[in-house]
């Protein structure tokens, strides 16, 4: 059995030998100067999957994420969005550091949010208060155990949003996900947003790269904002070649880290001591919470990387697990009784 195995995270994958060698011959330019041919094709593909007319590539999901609220918002605006999101609680309130935008957070389950919670929130036409402008939604949900966002509530909240004259966002940067767990396309969960962003580097397994799609127009304005982010990047291809060959060959597979996670949940079912915090597991996240008679998360994190298996705690009592590319079956075989053998222990 190959140790450790790294369950911290999907973003701890390596680039395959067959990527390393795409990204080696990728066609490149001057993506800053003039187009870089690979970026261009990358960003082609991506607008065309998500049913877009433009995309972006960029370094990463926050920086797409928050040129996104930057563009849809003015300073002093305002936008909604679920308490425990990435937007909110995972890129340093950049959206109020960089943009001078304010975020109004609603309580989800499990990151979930209900169409009526969002009956009143928009702020009236007053010199004493914020404009509301924008709502972002995440899927699937980090923090919700990699929660789907169900299709039809999503789209009541994106059909409110519009029918308020706000603009909507999503923060995809697992969508591909949402969509192998559903079997519904990513253009369908792309339509109902204005803006979209997709992240590579996760369940795709390229080793670096977002992406932001939405009108030509945005787009363009966003490529502006890229550059003051200091996103502008010269010979992207070098890169945007991992996420290409990401999107033409990891798209598919996706479904067996779900079920490599499912396996996970299953034994965390069946093992005293430890509880799933979100069940059924629909993607490749799963969180857990250890009983404090056992110890804390850090303790069992502490212990099970001692062993081989790398996790992540995530809060005093709760431990994360991620499926991914690099993980077979036969690994997550292995962790399964690595955790069986270490909790015992830790009482």
């Amino acid at each position: 059995m190959t140790y450790p195995i790294d369950l911290r995270s999907d973003t701890v994958t390596q680039p395959s030998p067959a990527m390393r060698q795409f990204m080696a011959q990728a066609e490149v330019g001057d993506a800053v100067i003039d187009i870089d041919p690979t970026t261009e094709r990358l960003e082609k593909l991506t607008a065309e999957m998500l049913g877009k007319e433009a995309a972006i590539f960029m370094p990463s999901g926050s920086m797409t994420n928050q040129i996104a609220i930057r563009l849809h918002c003015r300073p002093g605006d305002e936008f909604l969005c679920e308490e425990n999101c990435h937007v909110y609680n995972y890129e340093q309130a950049a959206f109020a550091q960089l943009s001078g935008v304010v975020a109004r957070t609603l309580p989800g389950e499990h990151g979930v949010l209900q169409p009526e919670q969002f009956e009143g929130k928009v702020r009236p036409e007053n010199d004493h208060l914020v404009r509301t402008r924008l709502v972002c939604l995440e899927n699937t949900h980090n923090r919700g155990s990699g929660k789907v966002q169900p299709f039809d509530v999503v789209q009541k909240i994106t059909n409110w949003a519009h029918d308020h004259g706000l603009k909507t966002h999503l923060d995809g940067a697992r969508l591909f996900n949402a969509a192998a767990a559903t079997g519904i396309p990513v253009a369908d969960w792309s339509a109902m947003f204005d803006t979209v962003s997709v992240c590579f580097s996760k369940g795709l397994g390229a080793p670096v790269g977002s992406a932001l799609a939405g009108p030509a127009e945005f787009i363009r304005q966003a490529k502006r904002a890229r550059k003051l982010f200091g996103g502008g990047m010269r010979q992207s291809g070098i890169i945007a070649a991992g996420a290409l060959f990401a999107l033409q060959n990891n798209v598919t597979r996706l479904s067996e880290d779900h079920e490599k996670a499912a396996k996970l949940a299953e034994a965390v079912r069946q093992t005293e001591g430890i509880h799933l915090d979100v069940d059924p597991v629909e993607t490749n996240i799963v969180i857990f919470s250890i009983d404090k008679e056992l110890g804390t998360a850090a303790q069992l994190q502490a212990a099970l990387s001692e062993r081989g298996v790398e996790v992540l705690s995530v809060a005093p009592q709760k431990i994360r697990m991620v499926t991914h590319l690099d993980v077979s079956m036969l690994q997550v075989d292995a962790a399964i009784e690595v955790i069986k053998q270490t909790l015992p222990a830790l009482a």
